[in-house]
């Protein structure tokens, strides 16, 4: 069969095109592998460095608290170094960070690392979207690649406990770590060889007092969520540490109110559509990251399954989020943004009430159903929301509109974690735990879908 020039041709440019975007998924898929991935190793983790439920807290919050952080940084960084760069320097960071968790001897040695990787990650995140943002300026092109970067998140996330759970029955708890090296270079040199350096934007300055006042609210929140439990929610200690969160906060937005150049420039909110979909940020990622976070520590603890079983049982929420990324695009051509947001957060809102259902010793069939249907619903919202918040932010502020959205995923993340960690931290109590975890979920969610019905605009 003979292949002519413009055949070739053809198939140059679909190359070029589709390599860049590689690069761009491969650094969002390890940062997002990273949240998921490490819940089914809890459990060997406490056993190997003597860890308690707080401890193990530590492990998921520590990553995704300074993750969440310093996004807007990284976000900025980019805008004012040049996004190319800045994410270069977050592949080579994450993946150093992922070989000394793997050879963490002590649970603190284990936390510091995680919290390295949370920096790299913060780097990384941002800058993809920005790069992707720059690199594909046709909208339906746009559209098409964010459906793309948003699948494979999705397909780190869920593939997260099933690779987890193969790695640490196989090789131990380090393992889940090791995986990203081959990821993280690969990454690096496909962004060297396929992707331009980006112009950084000029006069961008980092606004370290606004940073330093986001990363004490957020930290001190988290402290006082999670050591809330064992030191008692009504101790000096972590009274304080809310009155300072607040505080903090306070001092933030004033910054960002009074400063020539902010960090988070508080107009970007002034449209509702951003605004919103900022809002079903927070209550997607609170649900998703908390859902694998209980659903992982039921499995083992108190259905006593080993870390492989654990991923297979997560398996029919993998596979529904793989058929809602496939979806999702079409949809959004179809019906828009909006329409497929409040479909994907009612099917999650019901699936959250469903877990009401499940007791000890509930039929698996039924927590199959339960988590596909979660799955599917929480899946479908992440591409319209990206694209929701994408569309309505001006581009030369792509590094700090892309660093927001995730800041908000981050931020319920992390406190997902912490507040429904905290409710089934007692052994004898987790199943009614567990039910009060997923009813505030679902509450959550409803919030959202509130949010998303009345102030997204349609397209």
């Amino acid at each position: 069969m003979i292949t002519t020039s413009s055949q070739q041709t053809t198939q140059q440019t679909r190359i070029q095109t589709m390599m860049p975007l590689l690069a761009l998924c491969l650094g969002y898929f390890m940062t997002i592998l990273d949240v998921t991935i490490v819940n089914v190793a809890l459990v060997d983790i406490k056993e190997h460095l003597s860890a308690n439920v707080t401890g193990l807290q530590w492990i998921v919050d520590g990553y995704a608290l300074v993750f969440a952080s310093l996004l807007l940084t990284g976000g900025a960084l980019g805008d004012r170094r040049g996004s190319r760069t800045i994410f270069l320097v977050g592949f080579a960071l994450f993946t150093l960070a992922s070989t000394l968790c793997s050879l963490a001897p002590t649970l603190l040695v284990l936390q510091i690392a995680r919290a390295i990787q949370g920096l790299g990650a913060a780097l990384l995140v941002p800058n993809s979207l920005a790069l992707l943002n720059t690199i594909y300026t046709e909208a339906h092109k746009r559209v098409q690649a964010i459906g793309i970067w948003a699948a494979v998140a999705s397909i780190g996330a869920l593939s997260g406990p099933l690779l987890g759970g193969f790695l640490v029955n196989a090789f131990g708890w380090r393992s889940i770590f090791l995986i990203n090296l081959p990821i993280g270079i690969l990454g690096f040199l496909l962004t060297l060889r396929s992707i331009a350096p980006s112009s950084p934007q000029a006069g961008r300055n980092l606004d370290l007092p606004g940073q330093v006042a986001s990363i004490l609210a957020l930290g001190l929140l988290t402290f006082a969520l999670i050591e809330g439990n064992s030191l008692g929610n009504g101790s000096p200690l972590i009274l304080a540490a809310y009155t300072g969160s607040a505080l903090f906060f306070l001092i933030f937005l004033w910054r960002e109110k009074t400063t020539s150049h902010p960090m988070l420039p508080l107009n970007l909110f002034q449209e509702r559509t951003f605004s919103a979909t900022n809002v079903v940020a927070l209550c997607q990622t609170f649900t998703f990251t908390s859902f694998i976070f209980v659903i992982s520590l039921f499995l083992q603890e108190v259905q006593h399954y080993t870390p492989s079983l654990t991923g297979l049982a997560l398996l029919p929420s993998f596979g529904s989020a793989l058929l809602a990324t496939s979806l999702s695009g079409m949809l959004m051509a179809r019906i828009g943004t909006k329409r497929v947001m409040v479909i994907g957060l009612l099917l999650s809102t019901l699936a959250c009430f469903g877990f009401m259902l499940v007791e000890i010793h509930t039929n698996y069939l039924l927590l199959a159903c339960i988590t596909a249907v979660l799955g599917f619903g929480l899946v479908l919202v992440l591409p319209a929301m990206t694209e929701a918040v994408m569309s309505h932010a001006p581009k030369a502020q792509s590094g700090i509109a892309s660093g927001m959205l995730n800041v908000s995923r981050q931020v319920d993340g992390v406190i997902g974690v912490a507040i429904l960690g905290t409710l089934v931290g007692n052994q004898q109590t987790f199943l009614s735990g567990m039910h009060l975890a997923f009813v505030v979920a679902g509450g959550v969610l409803l919030l959202g879908l509130v949010c998303a019905w009345v102030f997204v605009r349609r397209r």
